[in-house]
């Protein structure tokens, strides 16, 4: 088009500058100002109006030569009247292509927000469903709809060395048509080669891949992890245009985010049905072990507590007077099996907690009453060990709202690992202590105390308080009654050695 302009503008000139005076030829020259609003370019526009205005100039003054060097006033202003002409027709003939540019731009958008909406679209039938095969029947569907193509072919395989699954669909067609065959030669190759370019070939009907297949393609190797997809659209009759190539672009990158979310969907419903698998079978398991405790506990418990009741018969003097010897025997044997019937309540609580099974049995209990029953519990144990055990003489009584034999567990726990924890002739005190909002139940011994690398684990389960002692259970039963009821569990060392455990827990009517 500029070449044409600057053209038509020296031939205008050529027959200005060979015509009389006031033959007004100079006009012509605005016909390929005029013509430049079909290029538009403003900028070709404001060179030929220059060159025009000087073709002017230039033809004037030859022209006055040629009449023996007189410039008639007329054509003089003829030729200024030219000049102006030149600036009127350039200044419409840019405002003209700036008008068409803003069509253009306008048009353009619009185009793009109908290509965009018809995306989208096509992208909710292909969203409709999670299963893999009618997401492939829809992308054919769609693909043809928005492109206008007169064949879409998806192929899908696991490799390239394995039969792919067609979806077909034509102009002639009215629904997707499927098989199973190996892909056709020329098919296969486009395809290698856009997986290998990781763009979309353009198979133009005249290169010799196009006139084997007779049809102009486009084909794209869709980025989808785990399976090989492709897309081949093809026209018959035209060369596929830039807007049917642009929506091609797009709908072919949409499509490999669209497949891959539903296979993440899909890996994501077999993973949380694995998960609910392995759960379940993780609580068929606990439930056994807990079956386990529970039967285990059960028949432990019966010849625990005949044999307390025989012992006890015989220091009574049921069975005649023993000898002293036999006595301590029995006192023994009798704190042997209080430390025994603990581990299998212990045992029990464990199982019950981690079964969601805690106790809900809740009415008012006399602190002082629980820790009182628990010193005379453990009173044989501590004097077979040569320990004191004694119920503070300041000790508050107060009333909470808990499961009596929940709270008596605690207490006992804390203080039968005292009495573990103190050497013969040591010292354990159990103390209440009560403010108006909790009562504080602490037991304090004058033992060997808890190494500071042992004290941030203490009440974790299977912690226990010293290297190879006791089950790790008693203390974390502890913490578990204690913030079941609002409360908490604390360890502080007491000087100048020893231990004060304590659980604090709120008063009655702080804790719902």
């Amino acid at each position: 088009m500029a070449w044409l302009c600057y053209a038509l503008l020296a031939l205008a000139w050529v027959i200005d500058i060979f015509t009389p005076q006031l033959f007004v030829a100079a006009i012509l020259l605005n016909g390929p100002i005029a013509l430049a609003s079909l290029a538009l370019q403003p900028r070709l526009t404001m060179r030929l109006i220059l060159l025009a205005e000087l073709a002017n100039v230039v033809s004037g003054y030859v022209n006055g030569v040629q009449a023996g060097y007189r410039w008639d006033t007329i054509a003089v202003g003829d030729r200024i009247l030219a000049g102006a002409s030149f600036l009127l027709v350039g200044v419409l003939t840019v405002r003209a292509q700036e008008s068409a540019r803003r069509a253009g731009e306008s048009d353009e958008r619009a185009r793009q927000i109908e290509r965009e909406r018809a995306l989208r679209h096509a992208m909710e039938h292909v969203r409709a469903s999670l299963n893999h095969e009618l997401i492939l029947r829809a992308a054919v569907r769609e693909a043809r709809a928005l492109t206008g193509a007169d064949r879409v072919v998806v192929a899908a395989r696991a490799s390239s060395i394995d039969v792919a699954d067609l979806y077909e669909m034509t102009a002639e067609d009215a629904d997707v048509q499927t098989r199973r065959a190996a892909l056709a030669p020329e098919l296969a190759s486009s395809i290698e080669r856009a997986r290998a370019s990781g763009s979309v070939v353009a198979i133009d009907a005249d290169e010799p891949l196009g006139r084997l297949i007779g049809e102009s393609a486009l084909v794209a190797a869709l980025p989808v992890e785990g399976t090989e997809i492709a897309l081949a659209l093809s026209w018959r009759t035209h060369r596929p245009t830039r807007a049917e190539r642009s929506a091609f672009d797009d709908f072919v990158g949409n499509l490999a985010v669209a497949i891959e979310q539903a296979q993440l969907f899909v890996r994501l419903a077999q993973q949380n049905d694995e998960i609910a698998r392995q759960k379940d079978e993780v609580q068929q398991r606990n439930d056994v072990i807990r079956d386990i405790v529970y039967a285990l506990a059960h028949d432990l418990r019966t010849p625990l507590t005949a044999a307390d009741v025989t012992l006890q018969q015989a220091l009574d003097g049921a069975y005649g007077e023993l000898p002293e010897r036999y006595r301590d025997i029995a006192r023994t044997m009798l704190a042997s099996n209080a430390g025994q019937r603990r581990l299998l309540e212990t045992l029990l609580l464990v199982a019950r907690y981690e079964a969601g099974e805690d106790s809900r049995r809740a009415a008012p209990v006399a602190v002082r009453g629980v820790v009182q029953r628990v010193r005379d519990e453990l009173a044989p144990v501590a004097e077979v060990r040569g320990v004191t055990l004694a119920l503070a003489a300041d000790a508050e009584d107060a009333v909470l709202t808990a499961d009596v034999d929940e709270l008596r567990r605690a207490v006992a726990n804390l203080a039968a690992n005292a009495i573990d924890a103190v050497p013969t002739g040591g010292t354990v005190e159990l103390a209440i202590r009560r403010d108006a909002r909790e009562v504080t139940i602490a037991v304090r011994d004058d033992g060997y105390g808890v190494p500071e690398e042992r004290r941030a684990a203490l009440f974790a389960r299977f912690a226990g308080t010293r290297a190879g002692g006791g089950t790790g259970l008693g203390l974390y039963i502890v913490r578990r009654i204690a913030e079941k009821y609002g409360g908490r569990a604390r360890y502080e060392p007491r000087e100048p050695r020893g231990s004060i455990f304590s659980i604090e827990l709120p008063l009655q009517g702080e804790h719902s």
